[in-house]
């Protein structure tokens, strides 16, 4: 892949339907998720890609990969275990570890683009 081979996807029709979100996590009737895969190593160590998702909070223990994110559109806040919340909107990136423990909200439908290494 090339500098000019990559393209965020334009068009929701890009965009595949994703389950990465409990059905109970979503705050509003709306459960909409999907996905759209930029690039993934072989083994699938290093993921990158747009996420969208609907308004959910999902309290993570321990977060799964380390995880490097830049909101396209949307807002989410992470509440981290001593009270402090961190809200990201369109053009804020942020990073979170693997295994730190997080309250994942997203407050208005997000779209962000994530870069994921295990």
């Amino acid at each position: 892949m090339t500098n000019r081979d990559f393209r965020l996807p334009s068009h929701p029709a890009t965009m595949v339907p994703s389950d990465l979100t409990a059905p109970e996590a979503f705050t509003t009737d709306d459960h909409t998720e999907t996905i759209h895969s930029v690039f993934e190593t072989e083994d699938e160590s290093v993921l990158t890609g747009v996420w969208e998702c609907a308004p959910c909070r999902e309290e993570i223990e321990a977060y799964p990969v380390h995880e490097m994110m830049t909101v396209i559109s949307g807002s989410v806040t992470l509440t981290h275990p001593d009270g402090r919340a961190e809200t990201f909107s369109a053009g804020d990136t942020f990073f979170i570890a693997k295994g730190d423990p997080v309250i994942w909200e997203i407050t208005e439908k997000l779209r962000k683009f994530y870069m994921i290494a295990e």
